[in-house]
């Protein structure tokens, strides 16, 4: 469980791309501490006087924070959350970090129906959420699990497809790449630890509708 203490409540951010955008909607909420970035060298960032406590974390290791009790709260894409499949809390829609989950492939090999693609090979960071998409579609697959450059799959005959998150589109066309298939939207979610949900019910429910109000504000960025 939480090894902070039950007067602390240790919240863990994602690096990357969500990580402004965390700090920045905490800090409109009284939620800050002083040398909270994304690269500082201090693994635990405090704030003695609130009794609050930052954990700056890679992306994928967040849930497990949450999961185990390192951290009370954490803010995760939705991606990564389905994913993970981590016995966590999600409490609430934070609206931003906007992207979606899709099947793509090279627009050269394009084949005529999804159907197509069964018993093929897709590249992917997120094995599970393809793997369920395709199981429902009746599809069988062979999944080779990336973590970096998924595009590459197709282009150098690693994969017939990909599945990846994408948030503009530029790469796929870049690498003339093209999107067949939506499989699932994805923003920021806050997710908690579930005894400590029970442990700290009040300051965590006070947290959460502290930052509902600012979203509902009309204030939060994307």
């Amino acid at each position: 469980m939480d090894i902070n203490g039950k007067d602390y409540l240790t919240i863990a951010f994602p690096k990357g791309k969500l990580f402004g955008l965390s700090k920045e909607l905490f800090s409109r909420v009284g939620y800050t501490a002083e040398g909270l970035e994304e690269k500082s060298r201090k693994l635990i960032i405090s704030n003695e006087e609130k009794k609050i406590r930052f954990i700056v974390a890679k992306t994928a290791d967040v849930p497990t924070y949450v999961e185990y009790g390192a951290a009370d709260i954490g803010v995760i894409g939705k991606d990564v959350l389905a994913e993970a499949e981590k016995d966590v809390y999600e409490v609430l829609d934070l609206g931003f970090g906007k992207c979606h989950l899709m099947m793509a492939v090279d627009k050269a090999q394009r084949r005529a129906k999804l159907a197509d693609y069964a018993h093929t090979r897709v590249a992917t960071k997120f094995p599970h959420i393809a793997e369920q998409f395709f199981t429902k579609k009746g599809m069988q697959m062979e999944y080779i699990k990336l973590n970096g450059s998924i595009e590459l799959g197709p282009l150098v005959g690693l994969s017939e497809s990909i599945v990846d998150i994408v948030e503009t589109g530029t790469t796929l066309k870049e690498n003339n790449l093209e999107e067949i298939a939506h499989i699932m939207d994805a923003t920021a979610r806050l997710i908690v630890n579930r005894v400590s949900y029970k442990l700290k019910f009040e300051r965590i429910y006070r947290l959460v509708e502290d930052l509902r109000s600012a979203l509902e504000s009309g204030e939060a960025k994307s």
